[in-house]
């Protein structure tokens, strides 16, 4: 049978005394499980305190990156706030010139967007970001309902502008009127009576005719019973007609403004005198021009 125990002997050096450390098999088997056992046990226990210490700096990065989000979250509320604050300004005013120009609502200013509401916008959760995406969709929805409610009253007042200016407005010469507009006797035969498309200004020739509106020049020539005469075309169905002119100053297809001089007052044509034969017209019918005058 096998010995079970285990000597272990020592001998200092320059000495003759033998030291002896007798041990059982199974002593040494648990020594050694036990020092198995605390070692592996404080192997975990350094390696649980390193990840402990691991996780808590990770911790600690993440709370300051949290908070940090959180205050970013709470500027970008604030200037949601003051965005939502100007638009609704800007459709306040928007109502204004639309109330000036007398265009109405665009269609889903009232149904879908509201653009009134205010009050104080608080930064969301860290785990719900909806409120505030919800906010910065009707922001956007509203912009883009503005911009489109800007374009159409940009539009209405450059239209406006632009039949304002094309619209006959004040006298094409100085002078004094001698024959209206309408049915009159004829200056050539007092026994004939025939309409007077447009009205006589007596001038001295030479007087400065000057255009009415803004439009092109659509004929510039000499023709029977105007004479020498200036057509101008100034859209929205509106044209001026200048006769017996002695002289013109424009070319067809030129772009006149009102105020513009067009030719100097004459006699030419059929004509008893010096005057400026002035008439309005609407999509090809005669108007008074005492109306625009």
């Amino acid at each position: 049978m096998s010995n079970k125990n285990y000597t272990i002997l020592l001998i200092p050096e320059g000495s003759h005394k033998v030291r002896r450390y007798t041990f059982g098999r199974n002593w040494l088997y648990s020594v050694t499980t036990t020092l198995v056992i605390i070692f592996l046990l404080g192997s975990f226990l350094l390696f649980d305190y390193f990840r402990n210490n691991a996780d808590i700096s990770e911790l600690k990065r993440l709370q300051v990156q949290n908070q940090l989000q959180q205050n970013e979250l709470r500027e970008y509320a604030n200037r949601l706030e003051d965005v939502r604050k100007e638009m609704v300004i800007l459709a306040q005013n928007d109502a204004k010139m639309r109330a000036l120009a007398q265009i109405s609502h665009p269609t889903g200013t009232q149904e879908n967007i509201q653009v009134g509401i205010g009050g104080p916008v608080d930064a969301p959760p860290e785990s719900d970001m909806t409120n505030l995406q919800q906010q910065i969709d009707q922001i956007r929805a509203s912009i883009d309902l503005r911009r489109e409610s800007q374009e159409e009253v940009r539009g209405f007042l450059t239209e406006q502008s632009s039949l304002l200016s094309s619209k006959p407005s004040g006298w094409p010469a100085r002078g004094w009127l001698t024959s209206g507009f309408g049915i009159r006797q004829s200056p050539f035969n007092t026994a004939q009576r025939s309409m007077h498309e447009g009205i006589d200004i007596a001038a001295r020739i030479g007087t400065p005719v000057y255009a009415t509106a803004a439009g092109i020049v659509s004929q510039a020539h000499l023709e029977n019973g105007y004479g020498k005469v200036v057509i101008i075309d100034h859209g929205y169905g509106y044209k001026t007609i200048y006769g017996h002119n002695s002289k013109l100053m424009v070319k067809v297809g030129q772009r006149v403004k009102r105020g513009d001089l067009l030719a100097a007052s004459g006699n030419t044509g059929t004509s008893t005198g010096a005057h400026v034969h002035y008439e309005v017209r609407l999509n090809g019918v005669p108007i008074n021009p005492r109306k625009f005058i």
